[in-house]
């Protein structure tokens, strides 16, 4: 493996655990206010940052698989929270953590093992 490609894929492992907080941040604000503005695509997001981080981490042949899903739910989750990100930290920071993520990710998607 190239040291530029270990470099990308330990970034797009630093986007997903900070998504994964942030996601799980949010999720956990809007349950306990009550509101679940966001909290179900949070936790969706959450769980395949989850999935992803561990493919990149074991340099799993379908890393590119993973990264797709999680390009597509991250874009969903930052555009659920975009909404309330001027009214909500919570949603801020998930909405920016996310696009983070994806951003990473995308980098791998043409590594997908079909």
């Amino acid at each position: 493996m190239l040291a530029s490609e270990l470099h990308n894929i330990e970034a797009s492992i630093a986007a997903c655990k900070d998504a994964i907080e942030a996601c799980q941040a949010c999720a956990a604000a809007d349950i306990r206010a009550g509101t679940n503005l966001c909290a179900l695509i949070n936790l969706d997001c959450a769980d395949i940052c989850t999935a992803t981080m561990n493919a990149l981490a074991r340099h799993s042949i379908h890393h590119g698989d993973f990264c797709a899903v999680c390009v597509h739910i991250c874009r969903a989750c930052a555009a659920a929270c975009a909404p309330h990100a001027e009214l909500h930290a919570h949603c801020r920071r998930c909405m920016q953590a996310c696009e983070k993520c994806a951003l990473e990710c995308v980098k791998h998607v043409k590594e997908r093992h079909i």
